[in-house]
């Protein structure tokens, strides 16, 4: 499966490199040159630096062969826009965003977008330990 991570915070690097591990092909995208520190030094995938929005630094990525797409970054704007970019210009069969603020779930969902919200997901299973 040929697989674009968007964001190479610790989320993202974790996701690639666990999907590199299990034989994917993955792309991982972030602005910021340094975050491929948050990689191993054996990771089996690509690393690019550039703008998940950007039309030409998603097909240097190989969007228009892509499985899916992952938007994991820390801006709910940034994953909407690139989930949207991939999904309606792309035609990426699977496109995965993060949602970091709860009550955007709604505007994400309205848009077609498939989502996680780790700030849901925590405070259930906080709570599942709770009671």
């Amino acid at each position: 499966m040929h697989v674009l991570v968007v964001g190479c915070g610790r989320i993202g690097a974790r996701l690639a490199e666990d999907l590199a591990n299990n034989g994917h092909e993955v792309v991982i995208i972030d602005p910021d040159p340094q975050s491929v520190y948050r990689l191993s030094w054996n990771f089996k995938g690509k690393f690019l630096v550039g703008n998940g929005s950007d039309e030409d630094v998603l097909k240097e990525a190989g969007v228009e062969r892509a499985d899916v797409l992952t938007a994991v970054t820390d801006k709910d704007n940034t994953n909407i826009m690139v989930c949207q970019i991939a999904q309606r210009l792309f035609k990426v069969p699977k496109v995965i965003a993060r949602v970091n603020d709860p009550d955007s779930t709604q505007i994400f969902h309205q848009l077609g977008l498939e989502t996680v919200c780790l700030t849901s997901l925590c405070a259930n299973f906080l709570k599942e330990a709770i009671l």
